[in-house]
């Protein structure tokens, strides 16, 4: 991409009204655009941002056995009826509408229901099983407050994987797959090191569900953590009882500010019994199929990292991640060699199969490395006149700031 060509410029300050970091480097470096109040669109660098994530959790998903599909947003009202979880009463941030025909419909906030549903046709026998369906989806959750950038929206990408087993012995070799698979994505996106497996309430399900907690001063959640460990509990059902379930001693626990990234969920045969999901045993026996829920969203993960990678500069992409491997700057000359070697080096980089940006914009030294700061890509070329004396150009790490001249030939 040359950055002439490139739509979105970068902005000085972010929208008065916008008060999370994460949106605020993320508009100013051109990657979202603000619509409304949790509402955002992804601009050509956030969605390269974002696909990667997507491309990395699919990687992960598949590596245990997911299945991707899509399912639609518009809900119809009578299977949320049967598992108690269309009315407002039990379900607060629908989205409703009412359709041409008087019918009333909903915009999904999950889909446990619908892909229930449809498994209907496909699980008839144990030799069906197991299964395990995931999709990226657009949600939308009609929140009281959305004041937290792109880690909290109203209308927001979800991936929600969800698992369909004989018993309980089977659903619980898949949890912990997906648990494991979870953290693997939460280390190749560049959370590793600051994401906790945590402890929550199960609900009626199981004694426990867990979630990824990031800490960042930015989160939501109070969490405990066990730092030699690498666990952590939330504050929601931490007392005597999980300590001592857990091996844990409060005095070894550290309280932080988190946000929840992703969860697992055991479901049990809740929406399996509402909806009518069963299977025939060897004896033929009808038998409720056992699920599992499993969700993270893309968006949030990426805001998750703009909190935490990030300096008083602009962006710290994790190379992962970034919407290019390098940032290639040239600081032309009247001459024109500046120009003729930025332009043989860009080529280089292609056809090499390096994602590059190239600042080709006529513009001064300060604004080109500015912006070059605030979008964050990992590694910065610089070629210059200077740098061509000596045939050579600088390289510039973004993260550490270590700086480098290496030779053209040798690069």
């Amino acid at each position: 991409m040359k950055q002439i060509n490139l739509f979105t410029k970068t902005r000085r300050e972010a929208p008065k009204d916008e008060v999370a970091k994460n949106a605020q480097l993320l508009i100013r470096a051109g990657f979202i655009n603000k619509e409304i109040a949790g509402v955002y669109s992804f601009l050509p660098l956030g969605l390269r941002t974002l696909n990667k994530i997507v491309g990395i959790i699919r990687e992960e998903m598949n590596s245990i056995g997911g299945q991707e599909v899509s399912l639609t947003a518009l809900q119809d009202k009578s299977n949320w009826e049967k598992t108690g979880r269309w009315s407002d009463e039990a379900v607060d941030n629908w989205f409703k509408t009412k359709l041409k025909n008087g019918s009333e419909a909903g915009l999904a906030f999950t889909h446990e229901e619908p892909l229930t549903v449809l498994m209907r046709d496909h699980i008839r026998s144990f030799r069906d099983l197991p299964s395990a369906v995931y999709q990226f989806q657009t949600k939308f959750r009609n929140e009281e407050r959305a004041k937290s950038g792109i880690m909290r929206c109203r209308e927001f990408l979800m991936k929600d994987l969800y698992s369909f087993n004989v018993d309980e012995k089977s659903h619980a070799e898949f949890y912990e797959k997906a648990k494991q698979a979870y953290i693997r994505i939460f280390d190749r996106c560049g959370l590793g090191n600051e994401t906790y497996v945590t402890f929550a309430s199960g609900g009626s399900f199981s004694k426990y569900s867990h979630e990824f907690q990031t800490l960042t001063e930015a989160g939501e959640d109070t969490v405990y953590i066990d730092e030699k460990n690498k666990i952590a509990v939330n504050k929601e059902v931490l007392n005597d009882e999980v300590l001592a379930d857990l091996g844990l001693a409060r005095v070894t626990l550290v309280e932080r500010k988190a946000v929840e990234v992703g969860n697992i969920f055991s479901l049990g045969t809740k929406f399996s019994d509402a909806l009518g999901l069963n299977y025939k045993d060897t004896e033929g026996n009808a038998k409720p199929v056992i699920m599992g829920s499993y969700g993270i969203g893309p968006a949030r993960l990426m805001g998750t990292v703009a909190e935490i990678w990030s300096d008083e500069k602009g962006l710290v992409w994790p190379e992962s991640i970034s919407p290019f491997a390098v940032h290639l700057i040239a600081l032309f000359n009247e001459s024109g060699t500046v120009r003729k070697e930025a332009d043989e080096l860009y080529k280089k980089l292609i056809a090499k199969n390096i994602e590059v940006l190239y600042d080709d914009r006529d513009c001064q030294a300060g604004e080109k490395f500015g912006d070059s700061d605030l979008i964050g890509i990992p590694i910065r070329y610089v070629i210059s006149e200077k740098t061509l004396k000596d045939d050579s150009i600088e390289v510039k790490d973004r993260r550490t700031g270590k700086v480098e001249m290496v030779k053209l030939g040798s690069l």
